[in-house]
């Protein structure tokens, strides 16, 4: 072996650790606020299932948003706020066929769109009912999973299931719970969210999206206190950042967080995740 060789190899190495991370940085907000969050440097729109693709409105009252999104100066590439509390995922009032029926209208419009990631996180309709047995709760959603996957997939889009802290849900808070469903799931179009203001809410580890690394596929943040933009109290985000790149993560992260004036407080919030990514090793 030419001695050069151990050389070449030690700068494959640095330039591997140090490569940039560099997520495009979206924000969860309306179709409307796409001028605000160009002009800050984001670079998508993550809208709500229920704003944007109303699954539960006719076709003509959805033609009304699609115009609005091939006006946008942003594209919409994901969309939250999933079912309504009314359909129940999980306890003695789960309907699936209902879910199922209202779940297959957003994919097909999410497609028209251009969205690709539905997160699933949906408080309310997967919370199981007090005295309701877990375990029969949880079969249901995996069932449920099962049912929905081959709707995503027929529609070409990816359901990321999200944990939410305990003060939101009794059911899936953290990411490794949110990582079991997913391997039950066996499906391409059913993979995981990794929150990073519910992880710092439930004192979750970097670790976690360690362990779930392959799994990921969509990112949310806020800060802790208060689900505040990054940069309103200055809250250190790289050791989840950090754990992101160790692992490969190349989608995309959303802030999703309560703001005080979004046009003022965007350009900061972009500007501080993009300083403690540039400060990762």
């Amino acid at each position: 072996m030419p001695a050069i060789w151990p050389s070449l190899c030690a700068i494959a190495d640095d330039v591997k650790d140090t490569a940039a991370f560099s997520p495009e940085i979206g924000v969860c907000t309306s179709i409307q606020n796409a001028p605000i969050l160009h002009k800050a440097g984001a670079t998508y729109v993550e809208a709500s299932v229920r704003g944007l693709l109303i699954p539960d409105k006719p076709d003509d009252a959805f033609e009304a948003n699609f115009r609005l999104v091939k006006e946008s100066p942003l594209p919409v590439r994901a969309a939250n706020g999933f079912l309504p509390g009314s359909l129940k995922c999980v306890g003695p009032d789960a309907d699936h066929a209902a879910v199922l029926a209202y779940a297959e209208v957003a994919f097909q419009r999410a497609t028209r769109v251009g969205i690709k990631h539905i997160v699933f996180g949906s408080s309310s309709a997967r919370s199981i009912p007090g005295g309701f047995d877990r375990r029969t709760a949880e079969l249901q959603f995996a069932a449920l999973l099962g049912k929905m996957a081959p709707l995503a997939q027929a529609s070409e889009v990816i359901i990321v299931i999200e944990p939410l802290n305990t003060g939101e849900t009794n059911f899936i808070n953290t990411v490794p719970q949110g990582a079991e469903f997913v391997e039950a799931a066996q499906h391409p179009n059913i993979r995981l969210l990794a929150d990073i203001f519910h992880m710092l809410r439930m004192d979750e580890p970097a670790e976690h999206i360690r362990a779930g690394g392959q799994l990921i596929r969509h990112v949310h943040i806020a800060e802790k206190r208060k689900r505040s933009a990054p940069g309103v109290e200055g809250d250190d985000f790289r050791p989840y950042l950090q754990a992101l790149k160790d692992v490969g993560y190349s989608g995309e992260i959303s802030i999703e967080c309560r703001w005080d004036d979004l046009a003022n407080q965007l350009p900061t919030a972009v500007r501080t995740l993009r300083e403690q990514m540039a400060g990762l090793k």
